[in-house]
């Protein structure tokens, strides 16, 4: 599968894109150990892995995200100690840390020598890093689906649907500290689905009254909160955010603070 994973980085084009597929392929793989751990049964697939993998995000995403459904069961050492072996077999020489110290608890895997091998690096120690993230106190009112996946490998998620998803992203585009390109660049990808699809309200708010206080911030005027922010961003910066990972290198020049007012105003 190592083997595998370098052929498909070498047929692409440029050194960012080897390293987005190199990754990508990392985290098909992580998906389908979960899998096998029946991890399903307690994790929500969330995050902008999810709307690449499952809903074709024209983007390459670096993280994979998770919201804790059932607690009973959940067992991710385990889970992780399984992955390691999955990976030792599968020829990848890899190291994985697990951190629970906070709500969100955090797992790396980190894989010496692909780099190199695949001409990104020139030392071997060098590490391709994929990061777990499980939240392990949602807000709620998800809309929870499963689907098979095949992706390299075939493998079954439990995951939001596109609307819960959404406000997901909406809630990151309203409290994250700093503007991220890839964030605005889903909004426009949202924005232009067709038929069209609305956030999941009820979650959006839940998810607000969590970090920013109850009742602090209206879930409803998603719109004209994000046009308030939007007014502050530096273009030319989320645009730089978000280039390495775009499928089509042009579509960079679809961030414009134009385009987003049209994409917010229908």
């Amino acid at each position: 599968m190592r083997e595998e994973a370098l052929a498909l980085a070498a047929a692409a084009e440029d050194p960012a894109r080897r390293l987005n597929v190199l990754r990508e392929y990392l985290q098909a793989f992580t998906l389908r150990s979960l899998h096998e751990s029946e991890a399903a049964l307690n994790l929500t697939f969330v995050g902008g892995t999810a709307l690449r993998l499952l809903f074709g995000l024209p983007r390459f995403s670096e993280d994979l995200d998770f919201s804790l459904a059932v607690a009973e069961g959940y067992e991710p050492v385990a889970w992780m100690e399984k992955l390691k072996r999955d990976m030792t077999r599968a020829g990848f020489d890899t190291a994985i840390s697990w951190n629970d110290r906070k709500t969100v608890h955090t797992a790396w895997v980190r894989v010496s020598g692909l780099l190199k091998d695949a001409g990104l690096s020139g030392l071997a120690p060098q590490k391709l890093s994929v990061k777990l993230e499980i939240d392990t106190r949602p807000p709620a009112g998800g809309t929870v689906v499963s689907t098979v996946l095949t992706r390299h490998f075939t493998f079954v998620v439990r995951h939001h649907d596109r609307s819960s998803l959404m406000a997901g992203k909406l809630h990151a585009l309203l409290t994250r500290p700093y503007p991220k390109g890839r964030d605005w660049f889903d909004l426009l990808w949202y924005c232009s689905l067709r038929p069209p699809v609305s956030p999941n309200l009820g979650l959006l708010q839940n998810a607000l009254d969590q970090t920013e206080g109850a009742g602090a911030v209206d879930a409803g005027h998603w719109r004209d909160l994000l046009r308030a922010r939007m007014a502050k961003i530096d273009i030319e910066a989320l645009r730089r955010d978000v280039a390495p990972f775009l499928e089509r290198a042009a579509d960079v020049a679809l961030l414009a603070k134009e385009h987003i007012e049209s994409a917010l105003a229908v």
